[in-house]
């Protein structure tokens, strides 16, 4: 066991956070910590890595247990560059490297070989060190720094960037990435899955999977959780509970346990109200008295459950539509798009919509889905190309920064300054529905959660009642509660949708398409994200089939050739040495096909092994496994070439 937490009371004053939480981690387990906004997640995750004070209960920690913690947005502050500040965590390795060169030069200097004594103890001084340096992976350090800088989305930053020039998103991810190499026993992580692309989040998820400590995570993305965690831990009117498995099995337990609570929680009620009439209907009779007050005896004695606890208050919306639009929505015909007129951030993007499609815009983070977004409403004005919309459309926009709300507003003000035809108590019934109830209302925007400013942001969207909705990461800031309300609102949408997600849980449950951007332009797939994953799959076998064969058409072509060139006339001397030249390439053909063979079982064979658990669960050996796939890759093409020009 790595860390107990044992009833645990933490308050704000008189308001109660957290009451008897109670959590126990052992080595290598997968958690994830689960709760509305509010709840008290990141209090916990405070109070475990000691940063926050606790009221009372008990916090036990093996001494040598180490401890990670990513805050969210919590973005390296250094003026270091990239490579160097991942490089300060291997220190201690990088110390006893200096001392083994020390030792080296040392072990060079013809006075110490004279002093036999000396000379034998500066070796084994070197051998012990260097055994250790070894161990400990100091022979690793930058593969390891490569692939975790790859992973995390910088592998095409120049090494020499400094972390002060990145954005608040890239130093987050850095920060994740440090902490990774860092290896803690436990890794506690608050919403790592902010700020990554797709890429990025199925990378991290492999990784994590196979990382050598436990993890607690907080995490709002499904897909993440069921991909990762082995166990829940719910957080819910201030306690806590253990659930077994992923996140969909502990909505599966947690539904199946509420039904079985409620039923037996009413059929005590029945019983309850049976003996209670009972009671009161014979307590007065002297031919009954002794049996009421028997059944009040039972109704004393009796373990009364409590009622079972249902949802939270949850909001409730739906979006509807004032008017329908034309059949044809949207056209956009080759769009490039920059920011400065010259620095291109996209080319040759075309799509369409129709009325009531689904799309999903997707890409790597920086391609500019949200650039083109803004361009569609007019924010922001394309470089070349023509986009245009169709008759009757009315257009709702959700900006994930949410740069539309005003601080100074309070929550009532925001609202009915968009809609001041609309009655207050409309107002206050919307803003209700999206839990903003009594005092709540005169909260300033400024105060707000990122979670609190999304609701308002949505119930502004709701009342606009437009036939068209273009959202950009709208699950951001939502707990899992509100993300599911958001689904099933969207669901009964009857308008065209177009959306910018990361959250790949949203969208398999809502994407109709996936319009997949690219620098060089726009690819549209039919489907949800599964689908998508599985066409690319299938699309990149075809293309490997196809140069297969186009390789195995140019060598059957090279062939004819030299049997052409072999039967034409020539000199007795000239045809002497043509045979003798063919030969010679000929033997050498076949040495080259030899050790293609041989290069494609190897890489066939360390592939092999690349999927085998006790491999990839072990970041080294991925590390050595895939560094020798891609020399041999490489040797490959190389050989590979030589032989295309023998054959041609």
């Amino acid at each position: 066991m790595l860390l107990q937490v044992s009833n645990i009371s933490k308050s704000y004053g008189v308001r109660p956070v957290l009451s008897n939480i109670t959590l126990q981690i052992e080595d290598r387990e997968r958690i994830g910590l689960v709760g509305v906004n509010g709840a008290g997640k990141s209090t916990l995750l405070q109070v475990i890595a000691g940063e926050m004070s606790y009221d009372s209960g008990d916090l036990f920690k093996a001494k040598e247990t180490k401890i990670g913690y990513l805050k969210q947005n919590s973005g390296l502050q250094t003026d270091k560059s990239i490579w160097n500040e991942l490089l300060s965590v291997f220190s201690s390795l990088l110390e006893t490297e200096r001392e083994l060169r020390e030792l080296e030069v040392l072990m060079s200097d013809p006075e110490l070989i004279s002093d036999e004594k000396k000379y034998e103890s500066t070796m084994n001084r070197y051998s012990l060190r260097s055994e250790w340096f070894r161990e400990q992976g100091g022979y690793e350090i930058e593969a390891k720094i490569r692939g975790i800088l790859h992973g995390m989305g910088f592998g095409q930053f120049p090494p020499d960037t400094r972390v002060q020039t990145l954005s608040g998103g890239q130093k987050t991810r850095l920060a994740l990435a440090k902490m990774l190499l860092e290896e803690p026993d436990l890794l506690m992580l608050d919403e790592p899955t902010n700020h990554l692309d797709i890429p990025t989040l199925t990378w991290l998820e492999g990784y994590l999977r196979g990382y050598p400590g436990a993890i607690l995570v907080v995490s709002h993305d499904r897909f993440f959780l069921d991909a990762l965690v082995t166990s829940i831990y719910e957080i819910e009117r201030n306690s806590s509970k253990r659930y077994t498995g992923n996140y969909s099995r502990f909505i599966e337990i947690k539904e199946a346990n509420y039904e079985i609570e409620m039923k037996q929680f009413e059929k005590q009620q029945e019983e309850i109200s049976k003996l209670e009439d009972f009671v009161q209907r014979n307590i007065v009779r002297a031919s009954t008295t002794k049996r009421a007050q028997s059944r009040r005896k039972q109704l004393d004695k009796m373990d009364r459950l409590d009622k079972p606890m249902g949802d939270l208050k949850r909001a409730s919306f739906a979006f509807e539509i004032a008017q329908t639009s034309g059949k044809e929505v949207l056209q956009v015909d080759r769009i490039a798009l920059s920011y400065d007129g010259r620095n291109r951030l996209l080319d040759g993007v075309s799509f369409q919509l129709r009325r009531s499609e689904t799309a999903a815009l997707i890409g790597p983070n920086g391609v500019g889905k949200s650039t083109l977004l803004k361009t569609l409403i007019g924010q922001h004005k394309q470089d070349a190309g023509t986009f245009k919309w169709g008759t009757g459309v009315t257009i709702g926009y959700y900006d994930q920064e949410q740069t539309g709300l005003t601080p100074s507003n309070s929550v009532l003000e925001e609202v009915w300054n968009t809609y001041p035809h609309l009655e207050e108590a409309r107002i206050r019934t919307v803003l209700g529905n999206f839990l903003f109830s009594g005092e709540e209302v005169f909260k300033k925007v400024a105060s707000l959660s990122g979670g609190e400013k999304a609701r308002v942001a949505l119930a502004k969207l709701m009342l606009q009642k437009a036939n068209v909705l273009i959202l950009d990461e709208p699950t951001n800031h939502l707990d899992l509660y509100s993300k599911e309300v958001l689904e099933s609102a969207l669901m009964d949408y009857e308008g065209t949708l177009l959306f910018i997600s990361h959250d790949r849980y949203f969208l398999n449950k809502m994407a109709e398409s996936m319009l997949d951007l690219q620098k060089d332009g726009l690819t549209s797939y039919l489907g949800n994200y599964d689908d998508y994953v599985e066409k690319k799959a299938e699309l990149a076998e075809m293309e490997t089939k196809r140069l297969a064969k186009e390789a195995e058409k140019k060598a059957a072509s090279g062939s004819s050739a030299v049997k052409a060139e072999s039967t034409s006339g020539g000199g007795y001397e000239a045809d002497k040495q043509a045979k003798k030249e063919e030969r010679s390439r000929q033997r050498k053909i076949e040495q080259l096909e030899q050790d293609i063979a041989r290069l494609e079982d190897e890489i066939s064979a360390l592939e092999a092994e690349l999927a085998d658990p006790e491999v990839y669960n072990n970041y080294v050996l991925v590390q050595e496994k895939t560094a020798a796939v891609e020399e041999r890759k490489s040797s490959l093409a190389a050989i590979y070439e030589e032989w295309e020009g023998l054959l041609a």
